[in-house]
């Protein structure tokens, strides 16, 4: 009989194989993207002084007051112009993009196309 492995890990596989080839840097930090069902979490990481530079989510005051829902792609949409917004004011304008294991599609590009039409590259 075959078994098949949850999305979960597989998705945790993916992000293990990602990581071994991405990494973030003090002049090019790493955006990594995390989504749960209810929300998203984007942040910006200096891996080698590992430390988190910028980060935002859909759970936080002044972000969620501005969403009708937490959980689609206008919220991840909007999450990437905020965490974009807060990168460029920290003087942050490249970055590495880590999808973390997700499919690029969807709410991870929505997020991805948000923030590079505010400013970041990558």
């Amino acid at each position: 009989m075959v078994s098949k492995k949850s999305r979960s890990v597989v998705r945790v596989n993916k992000h293990k194989k990602l990581r071994n080839r991405l990494s973030g840097t003090g002049e090019c930090p790493r955006l990594a993207v995390f989504r749960s069902n209810n929300h998203m979490y984007a942040q910006i990481i200096d891996d080698t002084a590992q430390n988190t530079l910028v980060s935002a989510s859909t759970l936080q005051k002044d972000v969620k007051a501005n969403l009708e829902k937490t959980n689609n792609v206008e919220a991840a949409a909007y999450l990437g112009k905020v965490i974009a917004e807060r990168a460029i004011e920290k003087g942050i304008k490249d970055v590495v993009f880590d999808r973390g294991g997700y499919i690029y599609h969807g709410k991870v590009k929505a997020l991805a196309d948000a923030a590079r039409e505010a400013g970041l590259n990558f």
